[in-house]
């Protein structure tokens, strides 16, 4: 079992523990939290130079230093405090940093409420044990033989067919049954490549349909999207070597992943509310007319400043769209605006949760949208790296690691 260290603050005063410990179970992690001395909470503000009303959050700070001074053996560490505690986020970002300054543990940060589930936590607690347990397909620089990759993903579906390093053939569907859909993406994939399914030599799946999948195809890996994105975006971009952070703006929720030497160090996943993704963009360009692959285009053309659209909530987005427009706004305004909108939120509640490191690769389908990556590059004041390909990351990222597969099973 991988031993999760957790640093919290509440779970047992909310009910929620045995559902953080269920969570970390069912992905092959063990939850246990570490002991510290009351000499020791008593000081640890003024070592780590911050201080707090709660004994609680100070409670939190000895557990990481325990960790940081080796006291602690810890494969993981898994950081959460009440989502309604302002000062419980702030020493969350606070051990955050001190435990990857000082150390290469994996950490996963959350904040809680009384009715969190297990399933919340799955995605993050299977991403920590990957991270944990699969770290040489991390660092894995190539792909090697015949192998698929299938992403079924909350909007589309896509696969690949790699060979010796190159994709020799795609698959995109939009996600009805995953399936179905799986099986077709996959099919489409095998044509172009011009093979049969009996000459790959390995399948990954990843993305929300990956369990049916892989029980469908007997898949070797089965990987959470957070580390396949990871994968994909640094192989599509070249950039496997170093630091980088990864931006998915999906469907449904977004990603941003810190990377520390090609490898996940920390991430967030999710968002307020679908104001946030690519499904608002798809709406608003409906709205507007006009096909989502003419949108971003058109969003070039626009001045996001006429239009004030910040709405976290789709539906109040589409009321200033409608506004703007009543108002005598221009479409390519309100498209600009859109796309805006969705980056400045990306920022404000997805990348607060990240230390960012460069270069900042942007990646999913919505990446295609010329418009939202320009909004992303004037918020962040840095120029938006797009890979190749940056819609099939998912299922790119799957196929190279599930190569390595065998090498990682005979301890290679």
């Amino acid at each position: 079992m991988v031993r999760i260290a957790q640093i919290s603050c509440g779970t047992e005063y909310s009910g929620i523990q045995q559902e953080i410990e269920k969570a970390a179970k069912i992905v092959g992690g063990q939850i246990f939290v570490p002991e510290v001395e009351a000499s020791e909470i008593k000081v640890v503000e003024d070592e780590l130079g911050f201080h707090v009303a709660s004994a609680g959050l100070r409670v939190m700070m000895a557990r990481a230093k325990a960790i940081v001074e080796g006291r602690v053996d810890a494969d993981g560490v898994f950081i959460a405090s009440c989502f309604r505690c302002a000062e419980g986020a702030l020493v969350r970002s606070v051990i955050r940093r001190y435990l990857q300054s000082q150390t290469k543990i994996p950490v996963v940060t959350y904040s809680f409420t009384e009715r969190m589930k297990a399933g919340a936590l799955l995605l993050r607690m299977e991403a920590l044990v990957n991270i944990i347990g699969k770290k040489p397909l991390f660092a894995r620089m190539k792909q090697e033989g015949v192998t698929a990759g299938i992403d079924s993903g909350s909007t589309t579906t896509k696969a690949v067919i790699m060979k010796d390093n190159e994709i020799i053939g795609t698959g995109w569907l939009p996600t009805t049954s995953v399936l179905e859909t799986g099986v077709a993406a996959l099919n489409m994939a095998l044509k172009e490549a011009k093979i049969s399914q009996d000459a790959i030599e390995g399948i990954g799946v990843t993305g929300y349909g990956r369990m049916i999948l892989k029980e469908k195809y007997g898949a070797q890996l089965s990987m959470e999207e957070v580390s396949t994105c990871s994968k994909g975006a640094l192989f599509l971009s070249d950039k496997q070597k170093g630091d980088a952070t990864v931006i998915d703006i999906g469907g449904m929720d977004n990603k941003a992943i810190t990377l520390y030497d090609s490898i996940p160090d920390s991430f967030t996943v999710g968002g307020a509310c679908a104001g946030a993704s690519g499904r608002f963009l798809e709406t608003t360009a409906k709205r507007l007319g006009v096909p989502i692959d003419e949108f971003g285009e058109m969003a070039m053309r626009g001045d996001h400043k006429t239009v004030p659209m910040n709405a976290y909530c789709i539906v109040f987005g589409l009321q200033d769209l409608v506004a703007g427009l009543a108002g005598g706004a221009k479409p390519e305004d309100a498209a600009a605006a859109a796309c805006h909108s969705v980056a400045e939120q990306v920022f404000e509640q997805q990348l607060q949760e990240i230390d960012i490191r460069y270069p900042i690769i942007q990646v999913g389908s919505t990446a295609l949208i010329k418009g939202l990556v320009k909004a992303m590059s004037d918020i962040l004041s840095v120029e938006m790296i797009v890979p190749k390909r940056p819609n099939l990351i998912g299922c790119v990222g799957a196929a190279v690691m599930v190569s390595g597969m065998k090498d990682l099973i005979e301890g290679k």
